[in-house]
């Protein structure tokens, strides 16, 4: 069998038990740092997915699992979910080395130091497919051995019967799945005597609220669902959570509880019993993300839109894997001497189907997630390996990076870059300049202080993007450790048509000027434009009117037919009022 983690000097305990727990566990096991990323997997995770450590050695587990509709948004739920309440669980897709894909659930834990700081992840990966081949075959499989009430696959059986059965009648159906909230404290606080002794209790009050039609079975460990045939409002499901929050008595002590319930209708969602289950437990997730102790019923246009959402997301992901993405700079010249003084890398996807498509097309399907951060990489790696090859024929050419504010708020941020910077040595960190939004440094702007410190002290320098855009601040205009100031396109475009724009631009430059900070005017699409800024003291500027985004190969040529264009040379050497 493969090795399975790295040398014992990167081992995630130095205890041998507990190294032999790890590597004798029957059930897949994947330890990722405080960034997600890989760390250490054991045997049976390299048996279920045939993917060895070196396959997914520093990727996310988003590498080779993909997120079930029922969890709605998927992993950002997850992480939100594990850094508020330490542990997570949600159904997965996995694919194997081979590309088959199969059914899963993924259990998530975060593992904290003393000090409380997130260090690493223990993450359990079982297979559902296998689950369901394992079980012996007897009626019992039916019942739920703790509490008695209908197992999954007998409910899954009566909810087709329910839904024949309102076909006939005319009459409405609701499938609801109940999720008590935190139960796992109750078993590392008492015990889990303790807690099947709760479980049973907590069913039998739930059955006390239903009508002799109604079912309400057990489909995991404080997991149950509610095929109620009632005329099921929202008053009901009111009462319904009131009863939960009643207290409990627990050796002698009162134990309060409550529960995150998700609610779907039949015939207004009219699916099968299977998707009705799923569609119900979908809606639960939203109640746990809004804060949990409610309910939400399902909303069939929401759920297409997530369906689309994860396809694209998914899409986006394979177009990494793929290498469909490319990178076309834009050229950045100092208007008063006319020299080329860098570029910026804009990202493109060259689509099969849809031709070359701009980042509209795809940044906001993105915003937000990991995807964020694994794109980021990408454009940091493709800039420096251009540069690298600028280099090599003698060509030394800036570059400019946009980074998210996911990005670059990421704890491991400054380390990726400088395991980046170090891949390749030829390249002069200061010819590699991030851009980063207003709105990333004010939203944390003690962590992007420290940050941009760090990258800072590796050689490469910051610009803040779109300036004007976001809260602009005077104190946090002169806490940035920034290089360049870039005056937002939006304000340059009409800056010559609308007093409004113009009154921007021109206070924008002031701070500037009195803060000692560069300036850029981006949407510089006219030599009026270009005119204007010099007047108001801005000398570098981009825009389509000085070079459209281009792939680098159209580079070359453009440089050389730049200092003929003879009406930017005459302006370059107009004098400045």
């Amino acid at each position: 069998m493969p090795e399975c983690t790295k040398p014992k000097s990167t081992s995630p305990s130095s205890d041998e038990a507990t190294a032999n727990v790890f590597a004798q566990a029957n059930e897949a096991l994947i330890i990722t740092d405080a960034d997600n990323r890989i760390t250490h997997v054991n045997p049976a995770f390299i048996e279920l997915t045939g993917l060895s450590l070196e396959d997914v050695y520093a990727t996310t587990p988003n590498a080779f699992l993909l997120f079930s509709r029922d969890a709605g948004d998927g992993a950002a739920l997850v992480e939100d979910e594990v850094r508020r309440y330490g542990t997570s669980r949600c159904r997965v897709t996995y694919r194997r080395r081979d590309g088959e894909r199969y059914p899963g659930v993924m259990s998530v834990k975060g593992v904290r130091n003393a000090l409380g700081t997130l260090v690493r992840h223990v993450i359990v990966l079982a297979d559902l497919s296998l689950v369901s081949q394992m079980r012996p075959p007897s009626c019992d499989v039916d019942y739920d051995a703790l509490t008695g009430l209908p197992g999954l696959k007998l409910l899954t059986r009566l909810i087709q019967d329910a839904i024949e059965h309102a076909d006939r009648s005319g009459q409405a159906l609701a499938v609801c799945t109940l999720d008590i909230d935190f139960f796992s404290r109750v078993n590392e606080t008492f015990s889990r005597r303790v807690g099947d002794g709760l479980l049973t209790d907590f069913a039998r009050r739930i059955g006390q609220l239903l009508c002799d039609d109604d079912v309400l079975a057990r489909v995991g460990g404080d997991e149950f669902v509610l095929l109620v045939r009632q005329n099921a409002d929202e008053a009901f499901f009111q009462r319904l959570l009131a009863v939960i929050r009643k207290p409990l008595m627990v050796e002698g002590k009162r134990l309060y509880l409550s529960a995150s319930m998700g609610v779907t209708r039949y015939p207004a969602d009219k699916a099968q019993g299977d998707v009705l289950l799923r569609h119900a437990n979908q809606a639960m997730y939203r109640a746990k993300q809004r804060g949990r102790d409610s309910f939400h019923i399902f909303d069939s246009e929401h759920d297409r839109w997530l369906q689309v959402r994860n396809e694209q997301r998914q899409r986006f992901f394979d177009a990494l894997e793929n290498n469909e993405l490319r990178l076309h700079y834009q050229p950045q010249v100092d208007l008063q001497s006319g020299r080329v003084i860098g570029v910026e890398a804009l990202i493109r996807w060259q689509h099969p189907d849809r031709g070359l498509l701009s980042p509209a097309a795809f940044l906001p399907i993105i915003d937000g997630t990991l995807l964020e951060v694994d794109l980021g990489e990408w454009v940091l790696d493709a800039a420096l390996r251009q540069l690298a090859d600028w280099h090599q024929a003698n060509k030394a050419l800036a570059i400019s990076v946009n980074i998210s504010p996911t990005h670059l708020l990421t704890q491991r941020f400054t380390e990726r870059l400088g395991e980046l910077l170090a891949r390749y040595p030829q390249v002069s960190p200061a010819l590699l300049k991030l851009e980063v939004l207003e709105s990333a440094a004010l939203h944390d702007i003690q962590t992007a202080l420290d940050t941009m410190a760090r990258c800072r002290a590796l050689g490469v320098s910051f610009a803040v993007d779109d300036f004007g855009t976001g809260f602009s601040s005077l104190t946090h205009l002169r806490k940035l450790p920034v290089n360049l100031i870039k005056v937002d396109q939006s304000f340059v475009r009409d800056m010559l048509v609308d007093p409004d724009d113009m009154a921007i631009v021109e206070s924008v430059i002031y701070m500037a000027n009195r803060f000692c900070h560069p300036m850029m005017a981006e949407g510089v699409e006219t030599l009026d434009h270009a005119r204007a800024l010099m007047s108001l003291g801005c000398m570098l500027a981009q825009g389509y009117g000085i070079a459209r985004p281009m792939p680098p190969e159209a580079l070359p040529e453009w440089l050389l037919q730049w200092p003929l264009r003879r009406e930017w040379r005459d302006i370059t050497a107009a004098p400045v009022a």
